[in-house]
């Protein structure tokens, strides 16, 4: 950043990639232009509630008595506008960082990508790449800023810029604290300037800022402590616009939670289930949690303590009086205070939504397709509210339809009388694991199995072991305990004196690529397929260790054998002539490569398809 000094007037020169997002932002991205305002007063509401929090802890700031509260001017014939706040005010240091220069990392990037892509930058997005201020430049060509911080012995500064290559700072005479913005509007934004439009605007993102905001003389917004109010005296309609405030979501909510509770710890509570999920659920570091205050004072916009890690998908405001104003965020961590909050809520949750899942069914469902991913990770996590967490799981089951869920305690009422297991099988999707093999056994006699297709539950599920003294199992593993009990097919398989010599032809041909090779009980139509040792890992979690670690050395798998099906019983009677039968041996491989293609785990397809092409070759000869 350079800077020319020419009598009072300071001038700096933007980064390259700020000139670059600047052009970006102006010319291409927003097709919301109405949101510049909800940026600027959402920059307004912060300045206020980092002054009102100081004004708590240190009475030596300039204007200690001046009123908290943003004032909006617009002359619709010069169409200008300008919005004030009695906030803390910017530095010159402040200034140049805050305004000066983009915010986040990648932001550049990011707005590129979507560029090139030809998307339109969804106005819920603005704001959160730390370049909200800078959508003001929709509506104009030129900002200028005047501020003056709560610091006693503080200088006013005024800031202008055209969005292009520099801005320019200059000292000014200002007696009150706090930040006015003003600009002419251009003309195709001149709306902007009328008194309807800009109260609706208001209304519409603004209207549970916690301060009044005044369109000249006239306060606009509601500024009410919704989560105060009993639940009695609070609308639906007043409920869902808190709700798109605090969240910052274009959506209603899924479902609400009004607490009020006093005791060893007291607090009010607004919580709020969302109708989506955020893009990277499961790392929602940079996701805002709940909001804490301290008698109706903002204290953390982001608290994460309140709530276990696997519930910061939940949106709202805890307001206690059992904390002291000045708390900081390190002694609110520690606090015994913090722990009991969470604590509670956390049960009240879990309460709430285990009543969503008997009340309000579809609700409950669709909150556990966004969210389940990062929900049952509670599991793991969560060892005093593990049980209450495991009744809520859902899944997808072999006799479920596609998008269907039920507990584990509906699958057990629907168990037949000998089963003694919960079974389950993992895969990248529900039309992969209904093609494996190891499900033919458990079709064929109309047993339940579980249909797991998310990545996070290979590392939850087999951490179960149990539910209701019933072992989960994985119908992929070669320890199970299968009944063989039909007379029928036990008379269609090989003789052992038949069977035997063609196994051990198996495991000669196939040597060391697997762990074994079996008689299998589970297959009815397949003439072979893989299964993992009783000790190996879920084939999921291979998978996955696989892509951690590219040197990773995936277990070997046991090939279990269809001695009822007639390729096994072909196969038996060359063997029988013949055992270095070229024919022989080149079927072994195939089928073996074919439950490897099966189980996604054929690294090379080129000497399947050439091995093929040779059987069938053979097969046709005249």
């Amino acid at each position: 950043m350079s800077e020319n000094v020419e009598g009072n007037i300071q001038e700096f020169s933007y980064k390259a990639e700020m000139k670059q997002l600047l052009n970006l932002i102006v010319h291409s991205l927003y097709t919301h232009p109405e949101v510049f305002l909800r940026e600027l007063i959402s920059n307004s509401s912060d300045a206020l509630n980092k002054v009102r929090f100081r004004k708590v802890t240190d009475s030596n700031i300039l204007e200690p008595e001046a009123e908290l509260r943003i004032k909006i001017e617009i002359d619709s014939e010069k169409q200008t506008f300008s919005i004030e706040d009695s906030g803390v005010g910017m530095t010159q240091e402040e200034l140049v960082g805050n305004i000066g220069t983009v915010a986040k990392s990648g932001t550049l990037e990011f707005f590129k990508t979507i560029q090139q892509n030809k998307q339109t930058l969804d106005g819920n997005l603005i704001g959160q790449f730390g370049v909200g201020f800078y959508s003001v430049f929709m509506v104009t060509d030129e900002v200028t800023i005047e501020t003056r911080h709560a610091d006693a012995d503080s200088n006013g500064y005024r800031w202008k810029s055209k969005g292009e290559s520099s801005y320019t700072i200059e000292e000014i005479e200002k007696p009150t604290r706090g930040t006015k913005i003003s600009f002419t509007l251009k003309d195709d934004a001149k709306e902007f300037a009328e008194e309807y439009k800009v109260k609706s605007i208001i209304q519409k993102y603004s209207n549970f800022v916690d301060f009044p905001i005044y369109l000249g003389k006239e306060q606009v917004n509601s500024v009410t402590a919704l989560w105060q109010k009993s639940k009695e005296k609070t609308t639906e309609e007043e409920l869902n616009e808190f709700y798109k405030f605090v969240a910052n979501d274009y959506q209603e909510p899924l479902a609400h939670l009004q607490l009020s509770l006093e005791g060893r710890v007291s607090f009010k509570s607004l919580l709020f289930l969302p109708k989506s999920a955020p893009m990277g659920l499961l790392h929602l570091k940079d996701e805002k949690s709940l909001q804490l205050y301290v008698n109706k004072v903002l204290i953390q916009d982001d608290c994460k303590d309140l709530l276990p890690e696997y519930l910061h998908f939940i949106k709202g405001v805890v307001d206690t009086e059992d904390l002291p104003l000045n708390v900081s965020r390190e002694v609110a961590q520690s606090s015994p205070v913090m722990a009991k909050i969470n604590q509670v809520l956390t049960g009240k949750v879990l309460g709430w939504l285990e009543e969503l899942s008997k009340n309000e069914k579809t609700k409950y469902e669709q909150f556990y397709k966004e969210f389940g991913p990062l929900f049952k990770q509670g599991v793991n996590m969560d060892y005093t509210n593990r049980d209450k967490i495991i009744d809520l799981l859902r899944f997808e089951t072999s006799k479920t339809a596609k998008g269907e869920m039920i507990s584990l305690k509906e699958y057990i009422e629907r168990m037949k009388d000998d089963q003694k297991e919960i079974y389950y099988l993992t895969g990248e999707d529900r039309s992969q694991i209904e093609r494996n093999p190891n499900l033919e056994y458990f079709k064929k006699n109309a047993i339940e199995v579980l249909l797991l297709t998310e990545p996070v539950d290979v590392f939850i599920v087999p951490t179960l072991f149990e539910y209701d003294k019933k072992e989960l199992k994985a119908i992929d593993k070669a320890d199970l305990d299968l009944k063989q009990d039909d007379d029928k097919a036990d008379a269609e398989k090989l003789s052992e004196n038949l069977a035997k010599p063609l196994i051990a032809v198996f495991k000669e041909v196939l040597g060391d690529k697997v762990e074994d090779v079996i008689e299998s009980k589970r297959l009815v139509d397949s003439p072979a397929t893989l299964v993992a040792g009783k000790g190996a890992m879920d084939k999921q979690m291979e998978r996955m260790m696989q892509m951690m670690n590219k040197d990773h050395i995936a277990s070997k798998k046991i090939l279990e054998v269809n001695m009822s099906h007639p390729l096994i019983k072909n196969l038996a009677k060359i063997n029988m002539a013949n055992q270095h039968d070229m024919t022989l041996r080149n079927c072994v491989m195939q089928l073996f490569e074919g439950a490897l293609l099966l189980d996604g785990s054929l690294e090379s397809p080129t000497e399947f398809v050439s091995r093929m092409t040779n059987l069938m070759q053979e097969a046709t000869k005249g």
